[in-house]
């Protein structure tokens, strides 16, 4: 039996038949559900294996970006969405779905009080960013990077500046292990200080993804399930990019319940 994925959806979100194409692709069954759908009857939860928050721009991105959509999530069905990770389900967050998860404190959640301590803001450039970046997998432990070492993805966001509320929660990230992906100059991968645009927004030690402690909450801000064939990479005619490693991704998901 597949791995059965929710994805959210409503107010703005634009990329979840992106995301179900991914997962769907990946092996999984997914299911593509309105946020009130699932406020109204919560139980859809408990029919899923992997809940998915997809990019978009979630109430025009008012106020601060994914923070409408989580409050909706708050102040409705958050205690099922917090007994959904504690039953060792999965759930991913990909740029808006980053935002989403990050402001309602599913991630970093490193005290395990789902309190927000960390944030996606405004990038330094003060523009759009749309281009393709390099990531390096920087926790080889990790459920959803499993098998993946450095990977090229697409960004999309005007608010995907990383940032964390003090020192504190920084270095507790990194002892626990929970930066899961960072931006890299692929021409000098070991840099501790990334540019611009190798790192498109200026993200705090240059952090593009987190997780939670136990690895099964994963935020990202860019977009694995825009490179799950191998003509989704820019160069895909020199015929060197055969291997989608976007797809790999929704692949550890769904082989998770195998």
């Amino acid at each position: 039996m597949s791995a059965k994925v929710l994805i959210l959806t409503g107010y703005g979100i634009n990329a979840e038949k992106e995301l179900a194409w991914a997962f769907d692709k990946a092996g999984g069954q997914t299911n593509i559900k309105h946020l009130e759908d699932v406020i109204d009857n919560p139980s859809i939860l408990d029919d899923h294996q992997i809940l998915a928050f997809p990019g978009g721009f979630s109430y025009g991105d008012h106020i601060a970006s994914g923070k409408v959509f989580g409050n909706k999530i708050k102040f409705t069905i958050f205690e099922k969405v917090q007994k959904f990770i504690d039953s060792g389900k999965l759930i991913i967050g990909i740029c808006n779905g980053f935002q989403i998860i990050t402001k309602l404190g599913l991630v970093p959640n490193c005290d395990d009080r789902y309190e927000q301590v960390a944030s996606l803001i405004e990038n330094d450039s003060a523009h759009f960013e749309d281009r393709w970046v390099w990531l390096q997998n920087t926790n080889p432990n990790s459920i959803w990077l499993k098998d993946i070492d450095k990977i090229y993805l697409p960004i999309r966001h005007g608010e995907g500046k990383f940032i964390v509320k003090n020192d504190e929660v920084l270095n507790t990230l990194k002892a626990n292990g929970q930066i899961a992906l960072r931006y890299i100059d692929i021409n000098n991968p070991t840099a501790q200080n990334v540019p611009y645009p190798a790192n498109p927004n200026g993200s705090v030690d240059n952090i593009a993804g987190i997780t939670n402690k136990s690895g099964t909450v994963f935020g990202l801000m860019p977009h694995p399930e825009a490179f799950i064939f191998p003509e989704n990479h820019p160069n895909w005619t020199e015929g060197v990019h055969n291997t989608p490693l976007g797809l790999k991704i929704f692949e550890n998901g769904v082989n998770y319940f195998k």
